[in-house]
């Protein structure tokens, strides 16, 4: 019957359909607009991007320009009063309810498009199909929705349409900042949703994204999963894709003891994965040696202290602080790993310092965890020196 679509599907059928084809949206939002078009992280065959900017002037009615503009501005305005939308200045619900708005009124603010969106499409097609009809994009695909799957096909068509502003523009830019687990201690609150980036094409991977926004891949564990460099890959074998930047690898060299510009270049290239080594390495053990040793009247005040003890300071919130203060009152060892936790950072935060500067900062500063008498700090140290930009195998040669 004609109110069963052309195709006729059964109820299962059409929500495979229906998943596929929200897919193939997030897929088209992570591989070309954010990887691709805001970060330039790979290259993509013409005739792939077109196909990108046809689907979503389709099923989202976006202009590559406005999204890339306002990623852009995300990243260079972060957690600031400018961001487009940072549930830390407008709130998490503001953000999980109206995503979809805050971006659309942003995409009106000629000054974001002139600064941001630079090196987008601008052809032909852009400036008179997509960019100034975007709504007959979605109308058009309301009629093949209603032509292929009947009646229900106006259902398909509503979830195509609420995909993006709910689980993109509401739940990355929300919890992405809100909740979740971080890997890095970036400037910005970005945390990883889940550590399986499928429903979203990777996107749940925020705080690694946010850590190394130039990379293609936003998965960095052995155990997290990326859908969209799944397709990148795919698209590479292909022809259809060339991968640019991924995030770097950090390489040691056993037996190095030799603190170089070599090492230090690669420390400074490594810096988030060191102090997320910090973390494991001489935070946690310390805090559960102290846990040991406090008095029960002052016990409390150590729980989370792993985390907040790693916490980016610019995060921390004022009872925060001070609750790091009071601990550090109870425990020198802690206060001495914390103060060389900041030091650590102070030296590739000094942006001035040249290469000799850099590599005599941290001899003094290994040094000076050699001099400190707390075996996990002297033991890091060790682990400092053995870092290099190219693997073992290369300074063999």
């Amino acid at each position: 019957m004609w109110y069963d679509g052309l195709l006729d599907l059964s109820v299962w059928q059409l929500v495979a359909v229906t998943l596929v084809l929200t897919h193939i949206t997030i897929v088209s939002v992570t591989v070309y607009l954010h990887r691709y078009s805001a970060h330039r992280a790979l290259e993509l065959h013409p005739a792939l991007k077109h196909f990108f900017r046809f689907w979503l002037w389709l099923t989202t009615s976006m202009n590559t320009r406005e999204w890339t503009a306002i990623h852009r501005k995300h990243h260079a305005k972060c957690e600031t009063p400018e961001d487009p939308h940072s549930p830390v200045h407008k709130g998490l619900g503001t953000v999980l309810r109206k995503g979809a708005e805050l971006y659309m009124a942003e995409a009106k603010n000629e000054e974001t498009l002139r600064i941001y969106g630079k090196n987008c499409p601008d052809d032909w097609v852009e400036r008179n199909l997509y960019g100034r009809f975007p709504l007959f994009g979605v109308a058009a695909m309301l009629l093949i929705d209603l032509a292929l799957f009947g009646v229900i096909g106006l259902t398909v068509w509503a979830v195509q349409m609420m995909w993006i502003p709910v689980f993109a523009a509401g739940v990355v830019n929300g919890l992405g900042h809100a909740v979740g687990y971080r890997n890095f201690e970036c400037k910005d609150a970005a945390t990883n949703i889940l550590p399986w980036g499928v429903l979203i094409g990777g996107e749940e991977l925020h705080n690694n994204h946010h850590t190394y926004p130039n990379s293609a891949k936003l998965s960095v564990r052995k155990w997290e999963f990326d859908m969209g460099w799944a397709w990148i890959r795919l698209f590479s074998a292909l022809g259809l894709a060339k991968v640019r930047r991924t995030a770097p690898i950090a390489h040691q060299v056993e037996g190095k003891q030799t603190l170089d510009l070599d090492t230090a270049m690669a420390i400074v290239n490594n810096r988030f994965q060191i102090m997320a080594q910090y973390r494991k390495l001489v935070i946690k053990p310390l805090v559960a040696q102290e846990l040991q040793r406090v008095d029960d009247s002052v016990r409390h005040l150590f729980r989370r202290a792993k985390r907040l003890l790693s916490r980016e300071t610019s995060l921390l919130q004022p009872q925060q602080q001070a609750r790091i203060e009071t601990m550090l009152d109870h425990s020198h060892a802690l206060k001495v790993i914390y103060e060389k936790r900041l030091a650590l950072q102070q030296i590739w935060g000094r942006t001035s310092a040249n290469g000799q500067e850099m590599v005599q900062a941290l001899r003094d500063w290994c040094a000076q965890a050699e001099a400190s008498g707390i075996k996990a700090l002297q033991e890091f140290a060790a682990t400092l020196r053995t870092y290099s930009l190219q693997p073992a195998a290369q300074l063999a040669r």
